[in-house]
């Protein structure tokens, strides 16, 4: 037993290394819970083929869920900055994908509850409107927050490297405008920006994320709970569903925060890659979560006030479509890399050499007093 507990702390927790044993771990784990479910799910609707087939839809709304715009911009912000204390957050996904589930198994058991008194419309249409107001104005306003820490970071990492590209020493302490004590800003941001220190924080903001239930994947799943609770399913196998679309859900979020960890891992190897790359993701996350949350904040405003108009229309649309603003928010990190990669090369800025000055003692006490670590190269 404590081999087995040992071996889930090394996959879990954030420290630097063995990082290939780390994705090798959780990939057992979650392709062992994928198979779980499946048996649990063949277990439970043995021989009735509509219930396999809306088994096989959660997981599919599980799959593409993932993709969702909210999820990919939350799960970078958090991946790259947690990276920035000198951690590798493998799991950043998984604990975001655990948070949204739970929320998620909340509103069926609820949903089943209701039916099994006889009423579910009018009690839900409650619940999802007063919750969805609340989840939606925290992931908004988590969003807009993070995407102003990312624009003050932006700047703070144009200055350090627009140092360095003209012959500058590379100074740990202003790679990060939020680790020192200099500037209104600074003393703004820093309580924010450790609101979400390690990986595990994320089932909180995963959940909070979850309860709003406004994206066309969920509310389908939430109606076939309910459809299938009234017709006498017991709530053990109406729960197949919610674990059918965490274990598709689960597997791609995960997927999204490894890959972010290996590219960022590959930009922060010397200081003058780790300040370019830092500051073309970080200029990119700050525009996209600020799209997010613009429209995240316009269709509420437009479903509670009943506003019309081209503008808020086209929120709407992309509101009922996370999937296409998913792939679009993907295909905007992809194209970043690819320029950035490209125009680092062709300015041949990988040969550009600069003294590294190490971090002062005071930020190194700080740190240890907080229990974190200072940012540190060739990680």
């Amino acid at each position: 037993m404590k081999h087995i507990i040992s071996a889930l702390h090394r996959i879990f927790n954030d420290e630097a290394g063995n990082f290939r044993k780390k994705v090798v771990g959780l990939y057992i784990l979650l392709i062992a819970f994928n198979i779980a479910t499946w048996i649990w799910a063949f277990a439970a609707f043995s021989g009735n083929a509509v219930l396999l087939g809306a088994a096989v839809l959660a997981y599919t709304f599980g799959l593409r869920h993932a993709f969702d715009a909210d999820h990919i911009a939350a799960i970078d912000t958090v991946t790259r900055k947690l990276m920035q204390q000198n951690q590798r957050p493998t799991t950043v996904g998984l604990h975001f994908a655990i948070g949204h589930s739970l929320a998620l198994v909340v509103f069926v058991i609820a949903i089943a509850a209701l039916a099994a008194w006889g009423s579910t419309s009018e009690k839900f249409d409650f619940m999802d409107g007063a919750i969805g107001v609340a989840s939606t104005f925290f992931s908004a306003s988590f969003l807009l927050l993070m995407a102003v820490v990312n624009i003050t970071i932006a700047r703070s990492t144009y200055l350090a490297f627009k140092k360095v590209r003209n012959g500058g020493a590379y100074v740990e302490e202003d790679f990060d405008v939020l680790l020192n004590k200099r500037g209104f800003l600074s003393r703004i941001f820093r309580p924010l920006f450790r609101l979400v220190n390690k990986s595990w924080h994320m089932v909180i903001l995963g959940f909070l994320f979850g309860l709003g239930f406004d994206t066309a994947t969920e509310v389908s799943l939430l109606g076939i709970a309910g459809v299938e609770a009234a017709k006498g399913l017991s709530v053990w196998a109406i729960l197949v569903f919610p674990a059918l679309f965490a274990a598709g859900m689960s597997l791609m979020d995960t997927t999204d925060s490894i890959m972010m960890v290996r590219a960022y891992g590959w930009a922060f190897r010397n200081p003058i890659r780790k300040l370019y790359y830092n500051l073309s993701i970080t200029s990119v996350s700050a525009l996209v979560a600020l799209l997010v949350a613009g429209i995240e904040i316009l269709a509420l405003m437009s479903e509670r006030f009943g506003l019309k108009g081209h503008i808020w229309d086209q929120a709407n649309f992309l509101s009922a479509h996370w999937e296409l603003m998913g792939i679009l928010v993907v295909s905007i990190f992809v194209a970043c890399w690819v320029i950035s990669t490209l125009a680092y090369r062709i300015r041949g800025y990988d040969s550009i050499n600069s003294a590294v000055v190490p971090q002062p003692r005071y930020l190194s006490a700080q740190f240890s007093a907080t229990g974190n670590s200072g940012p540190r190269l060739g990680h």
